[in-house]
């Protein structure tokens, strides 16, 4: 009967020691994981303090104030995009494209034509100011140009005879 007493004492031993491996290597894994944890969370800290920098530098919302108000401004509809509103949106995009690149007067001269179309979808205000300002200072810039024209010539001459 001893040698059944130290057998089982030895197992006992045994088992213990397992059972301490086991509580070891459970906290060395629980350990690795909570740092693991900790440095993700630092980068994702860094990573949002990135983003925000970046956000900022394009913030354009300070720059509102300066520009007038139109009506499509204050009419500000939000409207959520999902996957299906998106697919249309590309699809009425697309084809608006394809009709601009089709368009006869597009493929003459670009520019020109994308003039013409911001000349007719300005509002009226703001045209007819823009129209208006415009023929008022052509007939004074004709006459300066002629003028500043006539006076170089002339400069230009006697500068070459003085010399």
């Amino acid at each position: 009967m001893v040698l059944a007493t130290g057998s089982s004492k030895k197992q006992e031993l045994k088992s213990k020691q397992k059972l301490e491996k086991k509580l070891s290597f459970y906290t060395k894994v629980k350990d690795a994981v909570t740092s693991l944890n900790a440095t993700k969370t630092i980068s994702k800290k860094t990573k949002l303090r990135n983003r925000k920098k970046k956000l900022k530098a394009y913030d354009l919302s300070a720059l509102s104030e300066f520009l007038p108000e139109t009506d499509a401004s204050k009419q500000h509809t939000e409207t959520k995009l999902n996957c299906k509103s998106k697919q249309a949106l590309v699809q009425r995009e697309a084809a608006q494209l394809n009709a601009v690149l089709t368009n006869p007067q597009f493929q003459l001269d670009p520019f020109a034509a994308i003039h013409q179309h911001l000349l007719s979808t300005q509002p009226p205000s703001v045209r007819k100011e823009s129209d208006s300002i415009n023929h008022e200072k052509n007939p004074k810039d004709k006459k300066r140009k002629k003028n500043k024209k006539k006076k170089n010539n002339t400069s230009s001459t006697s500068e070459s005879m003085d010399i």
